[in-house]
């Protein structure tokens, strides 16, 4: 199951409570479902908790259900549709929507006035409209509306509700947009998925943390190759001092830090500090190797 399949299946968990409450729900599943017209009503969706949900609120808010609903044995996409000229009217005037004076859909902010209205009407508008890419893979939730009018006012009202969302037109529908996945985790918990939300929250922290990890990773093995280059420089400047004037030529502790680095070819400056007799600093090391180099520039 996608991401977003499973954001929505925890949505229909919901309880269904009060009239007005599910007035918004369906409010905002119709302005972001594929028609609604004077003529008809459709929600095509693959989910049948969805279609159900959807039943169960049409029948509280009006007392009657879909015009044309699937067989429960369909498969795929399920397509709900209202158009009985009673039941379009029963809606139309619910919503305060009238065919005749309005020329496009816009929201009717009267009906949503209390937090949890208008909260129950995005929720609405995302199991309709809206979709939530998994946060493995990366942050995007969106809502998709063929109103234009009804884009700008659900910018308002997510706005007023302190989110700050993006949109863009595709293909004639209008998407309003997040990409932050703080602002994600917000708005899904504010809908009522909480547990996606957390979920979602979890793979980021996850995500941080391999790409923490992996940076650490990086980075020591950046620093590896750095000492093995260098050990290697100072081996290489070892061998010509022991060619051209022997290392028995050397001073006791250049001696001594030749032979250590012989030794231990790939040892860093710390370790190789350690083994000195007696033990010496990084810096201290780090000043005898950078002496056995200076000598070795003179024997070229």
């Amino acid at each position: 199951m996608s991401f977003s399949k499973q954001v929505k299946a925890e949505l229909c968990t919901l309880p269904i409570s009060k009239k007005a409450l599910s007035l918004a729900e369906v409010y905002g599943a119709f302005l972001f479902g594929n028609t609604f017209t004077p003529s008809s009503i459709r929600i095509i969706t693959e989910s049948r908790a969805f279609g159900s949900r959807l039943e169960a609120l049409l029948q509280k808010v009006f007392d009657f259900g879909f015009d044309i609903a699937p067989d429960e044995a369909a498969a795929g996409k399920r397509s709900y549709t209202i158009q009985g000229p009673d039941k379009l009217r029963n809606v139309a005037d619910a919503v305060g929507y009238d065919p005749a004076a309005h020329v496009s859909h816009a929201i009717n902010f009267g009906i949503l006035e209390e937090p949890d209205e208008r909260e129950a009407f995005v929720r609405g508008a995302f199991l309709s409209g809206g979709s939530v890419t998994d946060p493995e893979k990366g942050y995007h939730l969106e809502l998709s509306t063929s109103h234009r009018n009804v884009s700008r006012g659900m910018i308002s009202l997510l706005q007023e509700m302190g989110f700050s969302p993006k949109d863009t037109v595709r293909r004639g529908n209008y998407a309003i947009y997040f990409k932050q996945s703080d602002a994600i985790a917000d708005l899904l918990t504010t809908i009522g998925a909480t547990s996606s939300a957390l979920a979602h929250m979890t793979a980021k922290v996850e995500k941080h943390m391999n790409n923490a990890v992996q940076r650490r990773v990086n980075c020591d093995a950046a620093n590896v190759e750095k000492t093995v280059e260098a050990a290697q420089e100072q081996l290489e400047a070892i061998r010509r001092i022991e060619q051209s004037e022997g290392l028995e030529s050397l001073p006791e502790k250049l001696y001594q830090t030749a032979l250590l680095r012989i030794v231990n070819p790939e040892m860093s400056l710390t370790d190789l500090a350690k083994l000195a007799d007696p033990p010496v600093s990084k810096s201290c090391m780090s000043h005898r190797l950078r002496k056995l180099l200076e000598l070795s520039a003179k024997t070229v």
